[in-house]
């Protein structure tokens, strides 16, 4: 009898010592990542830490970030490789298929984008420029109002994104007129929405003149890679602040 309960005893013993066993590596475990410790290969990314790697300052020297504004102009000799897009226009070439995809998408939602303006030359910016500041003379103001006037609205030579092959003018079929009712149109109100998705921004937004020296202009949009132009959108940025220090 007192084997028999020495043995029941010795038992019960070793369970218990199992048991608190497993709750002590319960709670403190001995193997397995620390939270110190690198995820293992192939793991997915935090999407806090992808976050914080895209939040790094922009390069200027980025070619889809050249700044070309009132204030800017182009470098010297400056000429793009070009290629021609719908209607015969022609574009920087790296960003001739992100827009012929752009203007697709559009359509295929049921909308009818017009192209109608892109590269420029010097002679045609100089001929687009000069003739809006003898319109402005003739209706009164001196050369050189004229000429701060004009230049709000077409770029003085040298100094226009049209120059760099990276923007195009785009309306919409039913409303084709460069006013600001063209924010009101179907294409302009589904570019606003997806033209980021290509890596265009609309350049020149409502508040933003004093910034970028232009009028609103809901019809001009830029390439400037899509990681880009989905960060200026989402901070409701132009350019110039996107780009600053």
């Amino acid at each position: 009898m007192t084997r028999r309960v020495l043995f029941l005893s010795l038992s019960l013993l070793a369970v218990l010592l199992a048991g608190l066993v497993g709750l002590v590596w319960l709670v403190f475990p001995t193997s397995g990542p620390t939270p110190s410790s690198p995820p293992p290969a192939g793991a997915d990314v935090p999407a806090l830490a992808v976050q914080e790697e895209s939040s790094a300052a922009p390069d200027p020297s980025d070619w889809r970030l050249t700044l070309v504004n009132p204030w800017t102009p182009l470098p010297e000799g400056f000429q793009p490789q070009l290629a021609t897009v719908t209607g015969g226009y022609q574009v920087d070439q790296r960003c001739a298929g992100p827009l012929e995809a752009m203007l697709a998408a559009c359509r295929a939602a049921g909308h009818r984008p017009v192209l109608c303006s892109a590269y420029r030359t010097q002679e045609k910016q100089d001929s687009l420029y000069q003739a809006l500041v003898t319109k402005r003379q003739a209706q009164g103001l001196s050369l050189a109002q004229a000429q701060e006037s004009a230049a709000t609205e077409v770029a003085v030579p040298g100094t226009s994104e049209h120059q760099l092959g990276l923007a195009v003018d785009i309306v919409d079929a039913d409303y084709q007129l460069l006013n600001h009712a063209q924010e009101d149109t179907a294409v302009h109100q589904w570019l606003l929405e997806h033209c980021w998705d290509y890596g265009f921004i609309l350049r020149y937004p409502a508040d933003k003149g004093d910034v970028t020296g232009i009028i609103y202009e809901p019809w001009h949009y830029r390439y400037v890679g899509r990681e880009h132009a989905q960060a200026i959108r989402a901070a409701g940025l132009c350019l110039e602040e996107y780009l600053s220090p």
